[in-house]
């Protein structure tokens, strides 16, 4: 019989992120951009506050454990409110995407079985548009004050003010399971349905150890959080939670990442580390480039600069680092993982390397956060070295990675061994260094040999007059398939094919060299802000590719 520890048996639980918040920096700010342009100012003392008297009117309106919230909503202080009050009154906070399509988002909350709708002004019409097809929702709530609630016909509608205030301040948070389900959050469903993914408060809670490591986003109290990752794409990565851990101050953009806005708040609330996708970040360097003269970059005190959501481009990371001192730190991970599964950091080797070789590191996703396991397999589902040179399916496991989907049976998302596969191609070094090359279903099998559309879209990004380029496999009777590169050029600027191959020419092997470059004025991007390549393919399915001669 095995000897069990005399620990005490506390539970991990969402509501003691809040209630430390609370205790240990109640007066450290949230600052929020809220609808029609409104500042406000808040602090953890305030949102834990709020979030308690939330809870208890829910609750007196009939929201009962385990039932689904939905929001609709930006980065704000009222949806902050949202994520702490129904994880820790035992319900389900379900983010929902407001950019994916009307009937996408009609079926997540059908799916989910929401039966209370939270949604910014902003999507008034959208949810009055989608009420008479969502069966189950009975009641909406508007996040505004009881002035600026317009009339809608939806049942049960109230001001999301008129709510807290109707709250005890008595409140006392459950005591609750930490396996129990605290939010869910679904796939962005380019193929097929969107899945959903239901986590734990297990799971959120060691989630925030590892975004607050040393090793992992480095989150601490010193920190000024620009938070630029919407709150519902996987829970903004986990940094409203891990912010509550270590007492960080947040700093919520609202509906705007332009970039003169992510600029003016950056510089004016001394933000010190922020996340987002690279498509943000390309708008708010471009906002740079456009007013150079009047800005002084020296008032910009960034630190350190999270890319994710897709690989980030080499020249992201050179301009952090060479214009404001920041070190970008890539991470990879999905819906599924929570997300964060590799984190790229240096090692104590690194020290001393030239700047450019410390790019070549931290273009890499980087290594698996302690508690998640990483591996590469083969087609026979054999492991493959760690050698940096072995590629194949990328997979992964641990306390914060899908079982399931929800509504699927449980185990059925991993293999026997535990594994989920994430349906990326990848290699990993000695080092534990996971370098991405592709989404399996995005892999160019040329000859025989396997081309990485992302080592080419990245160096194709290192010319000065490329804004945005994807490459796709298109077919050829010959290779069966060669790389299309598809390009858009910065504002202004006009290159040509011949310019933009001979700078590549010297970057990548030969034969990995597109056989053709042509120019569009946008690429479609999926809600979250990936560019569609599916929608790439099928638009380009018919082309013949100039090197494709009988």
């Amino acid at each position: 019989m095995s000897l069990q520890g005399l620990m005490q048996p506390s539970q991990l639980l969402i509501s003691g992120l809040i209630r430390h918040a609370a205790l240990h920096h109640g007066n450290v700010e949230i600052v929020s951009q809220l609808h029609g342009g409104e500042q406000r100012r808040s602090n953890w003392r305030t949102v834990e506050n709020r979030a308690r008297r939330l809870a208890s009117a829910l609750q007196a309106g009939g929201l009962q454990t385990s039932q689904r919230v939905v929001t609709l909503a930006w980065n704000t202080d009222r949806h902050l409110e949202l994520y702490y009050a129904v994880a820790g009154m035992g319900s389900v906070l379900h983010t929902v995407n407001p950019r994916l399509f009307p009937e996408q988002i009609r079926y997540i909350i059908e799916h989910a079985a929401g039966e209370t709708l939270c949604f910014d002004l902003d999507f008034a019409d959208l949810v009055v548009q989608l009420a008479p097809q969502l069966s189950k929702v009975k009641r909406y709530v508007a996040l505004c004050h009881q002035e600026q609630l317009p009339k809608l016909d939806l049942p049960g509608l109230c001001a999301y003010e008129e709510l807290v205030a109707s709250g005890r301040e008595d409140y006392v948070w459950p005591s609750l399971d930490e396996d129990q389900a605290s939010s869910m959050c679904y796939t962005s469903g380019t193929t097929g349905n969107p899945k959903g993914v239901l986590y734990s408060h297990r799971s959120t809670v060691l989630h925030s150890y590892a975004a607050c490591a040393v090793d992992g986003l480095r989150l601490n109290a010193r920190d000024s959080v620009l938070l630029a990752v919407p709150m519902f794409h996987v829970n903004a990565w986990g940094v409203p939670y891990a912010s509550a851990m270590c007492g960080a101050k947040l700093v919520l953009p609202g509906a705007g990442v332009s970039g003169d806005r992510l600029y003016a708040l950056m510089r004016d609330e001394g933000c010190t580390f922020s996340l987002g996708v690279p498509t943000v970040w390309l708008g708010f360097f471009q906002y740079i480039d456009q007013n150079r003269a009047s800005l002084n970059l020296k008032d910009i005190r960034l630190e350190r600069v999270v890319v994710g959501g897709s690989a980030a481009p080499r020249p992201i990371i050179e301009r952090f680092e060479r214009e404001f001192g920041a070190f970008v730190i890539q991470a990879w991970g999905m819906t599924e993982t929570g997300p964060l599964a590799t984190v790229c950091n240096l090692l104590p080797q690194h020290e001393g390397q030239t700047l450019e070789q410390r790019f070549d590191v931290q273009c890499r996703q980087g290594r698996a956060i302690f508690g998640l396991e990483v591996g590469v397999f083969n087609a026979e589902n054999q492991a493959l070295p760690h050698d940096g040179k072995h590629v194949g399916e990328l997979r992964v496991r641990g306390p914060w990675v899908v079982s399931a989907y929800y509504g699927n049976p449980a185990g059925s998302a991993m293999d026997e061994e535990g594994w989920f596969s994430t349906g990326d191609v990848a290699c990993i070094d000695a080092d534990g260094y996971v370098q991405i090359t592709d989404r399996s279903k995005d892999v160019i099998k040329s000859g025989g040999e396997w081309i990485s559309s992302i080592d080419l879209e990245n160096t194709a990004l290192g010319h000065t007059k490329v804004r945005e380029a994807a490459v796709i496999g298109v077919g050829h009777s010959k290779w069966q398939e060669r790389p299309l590169l598809i390009v858009v050029p910065e504002p202004g600027q006009a290159p040509t094919s011949e310019e933009i191959l001979t700078y590549m020419k010297d970057k990548v092997a030969k034969w990995w060299l597109p056989d053709e470059v042509v120019f569009m004025e946008e690429l479609p991007h999926t809600a979250t802000g990936k560019i569609l390549k599916m929608q790439l393919r099928e638009q380009f399915k018919k082309h013949r590719l100039v090197t494709d001669v009988d």
